[in-house]
């Protein structure tokens, strides 16, 4: 019996919906090339020796922590394994929120990790470049305490830290002003402290020259693609592969449905004539 083009929508709705839907629930890791931006952002984590204390900054939002929040969780894991030791910090106020939601996300697998010791949240400070520049100078003064108002002295994680020049890295995870840009001219141009970080896949075409010719940046994630190239070199099965899976799923079923399509169009034009 032959369907009707509104029975046939609906099918390749139904059939496209099952399609995105099932890698979210059953991952399947696909693999992926991995691009150089997000090589030397990688290489510079996994070659800062163990032990050194870094800053990851969450300069966003919820309305981007879809590409972002999995950058996140990554780096965290990654200095982790490495022994490092995380400050975050925050430029946008909703980034103390989620730092918060990274760290617990990624201490299911840490258990052992303790607050204090091994990271801390110093939360949101306002001011933008003129913070980055004060934290040159002094870290105390702008984070007096951290986001459970423990005093700055009483933090172990911080008792060798004074200023930016005693961090290994920073890495700003970004989308928007202040963020990357402003960590790359005060911390990497002022301070000479490595820089890193992501930002959206719509932003990243204008941070690239940074990498590129100036090499201001030490690599850079630029949306869900590199967040789940990231995840296949620390070998994370996290969000953006989950996300990346149903996206390339979905592609290949519509590439498909194309060549059904164009097959469906051939054979009907040949039965009248």
């Amino acid at each position: 019996m032959k369907l009707s083009m509104l029975a046939e929508r609906r099918i390749i709705y139904l059939v496209l919906f099952i399609a995105v839907a099932l890698p979210l629930l059953f991952p399947i890791g696909l693999k992926t090339e991995v691009s150089g931006y997000t090589e030397m952002a990688y290489n510079l984590i996994e070659s800062t020796p163990e032990g050194e204390v870094v800053i990851i900054s969450f300069d966003y939002d919820p309305s981007t922590m879809t590409e972002l929040q999995p950058m996140g969780e990554a780096m965290i894991e990654h200095a982790f394994k490495r022994n490092q030791k995380v400050i975050a910090t925050a430029l946008w106020p909703m980034g103390v929120q989620m730092a918060e939601q990274a760290f617990e996300k990624v201490l299911l697998n840490y258990p052992a990790k303790q607050r204090g010791i091994d990271y801390v949240n110093l939360g949101y400070k306002v001011g933008g470049m003129v913070t980055i520049q004060a934290m040159g100078r002094d870290l105390r003064e702008v984070f007096p305490q951290d986001t459970r108002n423990t005093p700055y002295e009483e933090i172990p994680l911080l008792s060798n830290v004074r200023r930016l020049k005693d961090i290994a890295y920073v890495s700003s995870l970004s989308s928007g002003v202040p963020g990357l840009k402003e960590w790359m001219m005060v911390a990497r141009d002022s301070y000479n402290v490595p820089v890193t970080g992501g930002c959206t896949a719509v932003s990243a075409p204008g941070f690239f020259p940074y990498v590129n010719e100036q090499r201001q940046l030490t690599g850079l994630l630029g949306g869900l693609k590199a967040a789940s190239e990231y995840e296949s070199l620390i070998g994370r099965l996290g969000s953006a592969t989950t996300k990346m899976d149903s996206q390339s799923v979905a592609h290949l079923l519509i590439l498909i449905f194309i060549g059904l399509g164009n097959i469906k169009a051939y054979t009907e034009k040949r039965r009248k004539k």
